[in-house]
């Protein structure tokens, strides 16, 4: 498996967590959950009559035990106790979509679906075998390309915490803070120990890349969909034009999905007029979401999917598809047809629920069965060439293959 392909892998397994399919509708209060909670306590949910009473004893009888016999008390989190309440009674729904999230998860998950931080712009690596923190990335006129940081610098000290004996979240959690602060880089490049000073900004993650590919074909890979995806699509797909494409691949393998008004806000610039997503509540209002077709691409058109590419993934796939505007090349997608909502609880966490199902424009469901692509192909690793990708090689040969028909 490639590096680039491994990094999709990892992408996927941390977007199951927090880069599900989301509304993005915030709603205070979660006056929803808060009754869902009293009915239960009330007895009015239960087919067993439990009240508010028989929770009450029965938690103050497991505390009980805890203070008479745990060993290790002096180590008890009382809030981590508590927070674990409310993330075992969403967990006990058996939805793997519906989610507590405590008030340092919260945080990490609004940061995480705006695709903005504040720290110095750059990514970094940790060696299984010694430890060691080193950049990979450093984003272009970023703090971090300001202060003098470079691709394969290790970084052996931040201010004054030493590295050694770190997991890689604790290093980027000591340089990530406060707009306007300063962080001490400790530095090793080859044999020479450089100390860098870099001032935080806000950075925008670059969740999509581009470039334009032989015989004029554009190629666009978008790792999710955030708040700032659309805005760089849709710069990407303007720069292809000006440079004279022909016809376009679209890269979705690995991403695990995002926000769904950011998706259908990229299907307006690619499909025709009518419907691209639906949505049927456990009500069974339905909503539509539709497309006036004013930018409708209409030039070959492919789009790479895996089994990784999941939710707001398949919105796009599915819909493509369903239109006939471009060819899906690849393996069948994960298959999450459903949509969740965050819900602000007001004291700094949120609840995670699934809201809704979603459909194609055509009406199909992909919950548990995926999008299965117009061209199959599974991903091939070449011992020879670890830089080869058969699959993005055939969404190149098909819309080739189409602009020598035009």
């Amino acid at each position: 498996m490639t590096d680039q392909n491994k990094e999709r892998k990892g992408r996927f397994s941390l977007g199951v967590l927090t880069g599900a399919l989301s509304a993005m509708i915030i709603i205070c209060g979660g006056a929803g959950a808060v009754r869902l909670f009293s009915e239960i306590r009330n007895g009015d949910y239960t087919s067993e009559n439990v009240t508010e009473s028989d929770v009450n004893e029965k938690l103050d009888q497991i505390n009980g035990l805890i203070e008479d016999y745990y060993l290790y008390e002096d180590d008890i989190d009382e809030d981590a106790l508590i927070d674990g309440i409310y993330s075992g009674y969403a967990e006990a729904l058996g939805d793997p979509y519906t989610e507590y999230y405590d008030e340092e998860q919260t945080e990490a998950l609004y940061e995480s679906t705006s695709g903005e931080f504040s720290g110095i712009g750059a990514t970094m690596s940790q060696n299984i075998d010694s430890g060691e923190i080193s950049v990979s990335n450093v984003y272009e006129g970023s703090p971090a390309d300001k202060a003098g940081l470079k691709q394969g610098d290790i970084i052996y000290q931040v201010d004054d915490h030493p590295t050694s004996g770190r997991d890689l979240e604790t290093v980027v959690s000591w340089i990530k803070g406060k707009q306007g602060t300063d962080v001490v880089l400790h530095v090793l490049r080859g044999d020479e120990e450089i100390e860098l000073t870099a001032t935080r900004d806000i950075i925008e993650v670059q969740t999509v890349t581009s470039e334009m590919k032989d015989d004029q074909i554009g190629y666009i890979a978008v790792s999710e969909f955030d708040s700032v995806t659309y805005d760089q699509f849709a710069e990407a797909l303007e720069d292809l034009e000006t440079q004279g494409m022909q016809g376009l691949v679209i890269d979705l393998r690995g991403n695990p999905g995002g926000s769904l008004s950011t998706v259908t806000d990229m299907l307006q610039l690619l499909l025709p007029e009518g419907t691209i997503v639906s949505t049927k509540d456990k009500y069974g209002n339905t909503e539509e979401i539709t497309c006036d077709g004013t930018h409708e691409f209409t030039r070959p058109l492919a789009v790479l999917v895996n089994q990784y590419s999941a939710s707001a993934s398949e919105i796009f796939s599915g819909a493509v598809q369903d239109y006939g505007t471009g060819t899906i090349v690849g393996m069948t997608t994960y298959g999450k047809g459903v949509v969740q909502q965050l819900m602000d609880l007001g004291d700094g966490t949120c609840l995670k629920i699934t809201i809704a199902e979603y459909y194609t424009p055509n009406g199909r469901s992909i919950n548990g069965t995926g999008v299965k692509p117009d061209v199959e192909v599974e991903y091939e690793y070449d011992e020879d060439d670890h830089e080869a990708d058969n699959q993005l090689q055939k969404a190149l040969e098909v819309v080739r293959e189409e602009i020598g028909q035009e």
